[in-house]
């Protein structure tokens, strides 16, 4: 039986990516890699296991355990620097360039609201590090951000106890998606298309 009491920081991205790909991965439990998702787990080996370092004056944490219990969330965070005055600032690692992507961002967002109920301080800022381009896009964690994470969770919430697999989106993410061929995006879109076409069929009157 899934668990909806406690939501997977994960599943929220993966929603804010793609709602049917959260459903295969967290109802269905399909998962494969591609090169892609081969990549982002290679990079993350470094930040896995669990450390606590000093650097530049911050305390780092990594692989840090996460939870929010007024929201329903829980994970990890692949890095927490905690600045001089004990403020954190969690830094999600991600293979690809350095690009703004909503999901990353909620992803982030969702870290900082743990953080600050694990902590009582509040977090208005972390960081995005996109491995391909060895650099780092801090964001801000606004306002919109945070209703942003409380409407995905109850989003991700709505569809697992649903049981219903959202149906394709077949647009450009589809591209890329390692779960392409399990998800079948274009046959499903072509079915969808047939089922419609046959709906709006004249139907003769047998009165």
């Amino acid at each position: 039986m899934v668990d909806i009491e406690s939501i997977a920081i994960s599943a929220l991205n993966q929603y804010a990516y793609c709602p049917r790909r959260c459903g295969l991965i967290f109802l269905e439990g399909d998962f494969e890699d591609n090169i892609h998702t081969s990549r982002g787990t290679a990079e993350h080996e470094r930040v896995d296991a669990v450390r606590h370092e000093m650097a530049e004056g911050r305390r780092m944490e990594t692989a840090l355990p996460l939870w929010c219990e007024r929201i329903g969330l829980v994970g990890k965070a692949d890095v927490v620097e905690f600045l001089v005055d004990g403020t954190p600032y969690p830094v999600e690692y991600k293979h690809g360039a350095r690009k703004k992507w909503l999901n990353d961002d909620l992803q982030l967002a969702a870290q900082a609201l743990c953080l600050e109920e694990m902590t009582g301080k509040p977090v208005p800022k972390g960081a995005i590090y996109h491995h391909a381009s060895r650099r780092r896009r801090e964001v801000n964690i606004t306002e919109t951000l945070r209703h942003q994470v409380e409407e995905t969770a109850a989003a991700v919430r709505a569809l697992l106890e649903s049981s219903v697999l959202p149906a394709p989106l077949n647009d450009a993410r589809c591209r890329e998606c390692s779960l392409k061929e399990i998800c079948q995006p274009e046959a499903m879109a072509a079915k969808a298309k047939v089922h419609a076409m046959r709906a709006t069929l004249f139907e003769p009157d047998t009165r």
